[in-house]
């Protein structure tokens, strides 16, 4: 449809039927229990109104979409569309390694393809838009949804960000199998005080620009479609009803023209935040601020209309809110094609498919992360081998927000033994107890295999802990059978980084698996195996304890830096029973055999302003067997006109190299990789001296210094 038509629809339309596409309501006031929750009464809709609202919230399937949207269609007046949207994170049917993981691939093109698949699945069931990705930065483990994350750091958050973008999107919404995409949560809802969910945020003006939005930012730049609010605060004020983030930063910063969306009932919680009298001045205060689309509240619903009536909102700002949303419907082709992709014989064909399987596992291939090895892995199909806890048998490997996917078809770790080393004398425990006959086999097995960490019911949204240490019945587990056998291998499973000091300390190996999707368990056993190097790398430190939450490899230095020294050093910035450093950094991660790299070598060692430098190294396959190695870009500014982290990510490079093949690895360093927010909130660089590393992980000393002029 022209523009010109969208504007003559908009004209014609009467108040009610404006508000009405800015209304979000789940399924469950159409006839069908909603995936998420029940309806409320508080709604108070006149009879046929829920089928006149703009979009939908979490209803799926093709044949029960296109049934929907024809009667949806029917009921409102100018028979406009409704948009289906729905939490499509990591896969729909398909579920893929959570986004906490695929931070970890260091490989945002696996990202896109990921993305991609599961555009494709969405859209064959009949939904437009996925609420992903998820760009927030997250630094403390204790927040349960860091599994939606790609991670501490922003350079990699933003690449992973776009890449997801560009994935579920394509290059035209309007194609078959893209969808369109939302960002969230805008902003900086990973910031949450304490790691609890919900709760407020107090960041300065710099940290949030600088750290907080360059993920958002990206996503914006990669032409993402529309951006939902965070729950947080910022400057203590709700997002949602915040004109400074969603106009003066979101729309005339960033540039954004796309639609904004809150996030569930988050324009109604203003008043418990107690920053609205009632869901009047609520409605009021958002669309004030610019929030376009009310998720699951009633206060666009019953005051919108009043309050134009009334005089207290100009009706332009409606008409703009509204104009946006169907833009967005347009460019996906409703107007013309109300059901888009929705498609019963492409549903058989996709959902779960041969090749979506294949990337399942693809991807855990590059997800899973080796912490540590003293030789026991990879283990051989000729060893006695237990394998013990609980979560080898658990199809709750599948991810938080996989909400759609079928967990009776995830492979466990149990059914991937099982099913691809046939020969394996295994013996499994499926059990966190402790019992006389798994002590009895353990003491005689040549390895023992524990699955330790969380279930996706113990991770994601409203799942904050105050303490992120192993259940105390994992760790009388793992100190039974290491006090029978040292030999251990332990698997952890999760959707957040674990503080586990102890087994480390004792383990032989250990190995982050995260929450793996469907079939990801496939590339674990191969990683165990010794059929599939590992290559990931982590997206976020393992810390030590809790206590030292927050923490990221990024930190700023102190007046009194710690030195270089092991142990409590008095009167400077450390803890007296910890590292500051993490128990394993940003970065890090070990695959089967040795990866050698040369020392840092710059072409020139001063950098002008529309100029480059270029970093190089040679990396060296030293193992029998070939191997990916994310190599990593790192620079320091030296000294500034404000605090700089003492390193920051700024390239990656993931290298496949055969058994003794030696590549060179180069980066470019051009000045704007170098500018900051100064003091006066400028964004500048400023000439001086810098130190740029090029490694294996945050905490690598291959360095050498230049200068910018």
């Amino acid at each position: 449809m022209e523009d010109r038509k969208l504007r003559e629809l908009l004209d014609d339309m009467t108040l009610e039927e404006k508000v009405d596409q800015l209304v979000q309501l789940n399924g469950s006031f159409f006839g069908k229990a909603d995936v998420l929750t029940g309806p409320d009464a508080k709604f108070h809709m006149k009879e046929g109104r829920p089928l006149r609202t703009g979009s939908v919230l979490g209803e799926h399937g093709a044949a029960r979409l296109k049934a929907l949207q024809e009667k949806m269609t029917a009921a409102q007046p100018h028979h406009i569309p409704a948009l289906f949207m729905a939490d499509v994170i990591h896969g729909y049917k398909t579920a893929f390694p959570v986004p906490i993981a695929l931070g970890s691939s260091f490989n945002p093109a696996l990202a896109e393809r990921v993305s991609a698949a599961a555009a494709r699945e969405a859209a064959a069931a009949g939904l437009h838009v996925t609420f992903s990705p998820m760009a927030d930065l997250v630094h403390d483990s204790r927040w349960g949804r860091c599994m939606e994350s790609t991670g501490e750091d922003p350079w990699l958050n933003a690449r992973m960000a776009e890449a997801m973008v560009r994935g579920f999107q394509g290059d035209d919404i309007a194609l078959k199998g893209r969808l369109a995409s939302c960002v969230k949560h805008f902003a900086a809802y990973g910031a949450v005080q304490a790691g609890r969910d919900y709760n407020v945020t107090e960041l300065s003006e710099h940290t949030l620009f600088e750290d907080y939005l360059v993920s958002y930012r990206a996503a914006v730049k990669a032409g993402v479609r529309l951006v939902m609010t965070a729950f947080n605060t910022i400057d203590r004020r709700p997002c949602t009803t915040s004109r400074r983030l969603l106009r003066d930063i979101l729309r005339d910063d960033m540039g954004f023209e796309g639609v904004v969306i809150s996030d569930y009932s988050a324009i109604e919680e203003t008043i418990s935040h107690g920053t609205s009298l009632d869901h009047r001045d609520a409605a009021r205060q958002a669309m004030e601020a610019g929030c376009d689309i009310d998720m699951m509240s009633p206060c666009y619903l019953h005051h919108v209309e009043d309050l134009i009536r009334e005089g207290v909102l100009p009706e332009s700002l409606l008409d703009e809110a509204v104009l946006r949303v169907l833009q967005l419907k347009n460019d996906l082709g409703l107007f013309e094609n109300p059901c888009k992709d929705a498609s019963e014989e492409d549903e058989q064909a996709l959902h779960f498919c041969e090749a979506h399987q294949a990337l399942s596992r693809e991807a855990a291939e590059e997800t899973t992360v080796l912490l540590k090895n003293e030789g026991i892995l990879p283990l051989s199909e000729g060893q006695k081998i237990v394998v013990a806890g609980s979560l080898a048998e658990d199809p709750g490997m599948t991810g938080s927000w996989a909400v759609f996917a079928d967990t009776s078809r995830t492979v466990t770790l149990r059914m991937a033994l099982e099913e691809l080393y046939p020969d394996a004398d295994l013996s499994f425990f499926a059990s966190d107890d402790i019992s006389d006959v798994l002590l009895a086999e353990a003491a005689k097995a040549d390895a023992v295999i524990l699955a330790l960490g969380e279930n996706q019911k113990k991770t994601g949204e409203s799942m904050s802990l105050s303490m992120i240490e192993l259940p105390d019945n994992q760790k009388r587990l793992f100190d039974a059978v290491h006090a029978v056998n040292p030999h251990t291998v332990t698997v952890l499973f999760g959707g957040r980084p674990l503080a586990v000091p102890g087994i480390a300390e004792k383990t032989e190996a250990l190995v982050e698996a995260w929450l793996p999707g469907s079939c990801g368990c496939y590339a674990l056993a191969d990683i165990l195996f010794g059929r599939v190097n590992p290559s990931g790398r982590l997206s976020m430190s393992l810390p030590w304890c809790t206590g030292q939450l927050p923490i990221s490899y990024a930190a700023f230095q102190t007046g009194r830096p710690k030195p270089a020294a092991n142990g409590f050093v008095p009167f400077t910035s450390n803890y007296m029973d910890v590292p500051n450093t993490p128990l394993y950094p940003f970065g890090y991660g070990l695959s089967y055999g040795r990866c050698v790299y040369s020392p840092v070598e710059l072409d020139t060692d001063t950098l002008t302003k529309g100029g480059s430098i270029r970093a190089s190294i040679t990396v060296t396959n030293e193992g029998s067997i070939p191997l990916r190695e994310a190599v990593q870009l790192y620079i320091r500014d030296l000294h500034a006109s404000v605090v700089r982290p003492v390193r920051q990510l700024k390239g990656v490079n993931k290298v496949t190299l055969a058994p003794g093949e030696t590549q060179v690895v180069t980066f470019v360093i051009e000045e704007p990789m170098l500018r900051f927010y100064d003091a006066d909130m400028h964004f500048v660089s400023e000439p001086g001296r810098f130190t740029v590393w090029v490694g294996h992980d945050s905490l690598t000393d291959n360095s050498a210094d230049f200068t910018l002029e």
